[in-house]
């Protein structure tokens, strides 16, 4: 097809139908029949044709975009996040601008440039979360996903405390007398559960925790303070890039994994199956999240409901524990 831009009067010509139809059809007006929008659809797609948003915007007072806020994107749940959604959002016709908070950043401020910039309403990310429940957010529909419950938005995510349980419970029933913890960073909601999960299976099974040792997030923070878990036959790291990092600090110190030291991680990030050994860990469905965030913003947008979760991790049994 040549390199021009196709118009609706084509696609009408296409499938058969008035102007009208087409327009209803790239509108999402219920007020075309399965068949009608099945025919213009396809004709759609033969064509190459993409709707005009700046014109659609106009006349439907929304602008198909949805904004997506985070602290960072460089951690690898953060990313993640951001390709599911993106491809989701992309596949319901909406497109993704996506605002970055950095270290001291203003969630007000992302707030405010998502309003002019024009979104139908935001997804907030994980460390983000904490600051969304003081922002000023009106006028914004959000869904957040990782936080504690809260009226003013819609909450989903993953059920980090039963992954933290499992994991816990699978070195306990491996004969280890206790599990030590290289947490999250304080004030992640994530961290949070996941501490809370490992203290859970503590208590059920009558043993005290021992004392944290916190990280960031970053492998260099694992390898850093695995140090002072010389003591530990059990590691559960709060997510694999901090137990990649412990990993290389076992190394280091002479010990191996898992027949001196088991560790478990959070995440199954692309790589945890090549590490040395294959980490065992609990894996989040970033896909899956991504799309509920998506199918629960634009239902709001468009004055439906959809129903909301948290979704249950998995353990993937590997090598190192």
């Amino acid at each position: 097809m040549p390199n021009r831009r196709v118009s609706m009067a084509m696609v009408a010509q296409r499938a058969g139908v008035s102007g009208q139809t087409v327009s209803r059809v790239a509108n999402d007006s219920p007020k075309v029949d399965p068949d009608t929008r099945a025919r213009v659809e396809q004709a759609m797609a033969e064509l190459g044709y993409r709707p005009n948003r700046a014109a659609r915007a106009l006349r439907t007072g929304r602008t198909h975009t949805l904004g997506l806020v985070a602290q960072t994107l460089a951690t690898v749940g953060n990313s993640r996040m951001l390709q599911a959604v993106a491809e989701s959002a992309a596949s319901h016709g909406y497109a993704v601008t996506v605002v970055t908070l950095g270290a001291g950043g203003d969630i007000d401020d992302a707030f405010d440039r998502l309003r002019d910039q024009g979104v139908d309403g935001a997804i907030v990310l994980n460390e983000a979360t904490a600051l969304a429940r003081d922002a000023a957010s009106a006028g914004l529909r959000l869904v957040v996903v990782d936080s504690a419950p809260d009226e003013r938005f819609t909450v989903i995510g993953t059920d980090h405390a039963a992954g933290a349980r499992a994991a816990t419970e699978h070195l306990l029933a491996a004969g280890h007398t206790t599990v030590h913890h290289l947490a999250g960073p304080e004030g992640s909601f994530a961290a949070a559960e996941r501490e809370r999960g490992w203290r859970d299976a503590l208590a059920a099974a009558g043993i005290a925790a021992p004392e944290i040792v916190r990280g960031d997030w970053s492998a260099a923070s694992g390898h850093a303070q695995a140090g002072q878990l010389s003591e530990a036959t059990a590691i559960f790291a709060a997510n694999d890039q901090m137990a990649l990092g412990a990993l290389r600090a076992l190394a280091d110190s002479g010990r191996r994994v898992p027949e001196d030291v088991a560790v478990i991680g959070f995440d199954d990030i692309a790589d945890a199956a090549q590490f040395q050994p294959p980490l065992t860990t609990v894996r989040q469905d970033f896909d899956a999240l991504g799309e509920q965030a998506v199918q629960v913003l634009i239902a709001d947008i468009e004055g439906g409901r959809a129903a909301t979760s948290l979704l249950a991790p998995a353990l993937i049994v590997r090598a190192s524990a």
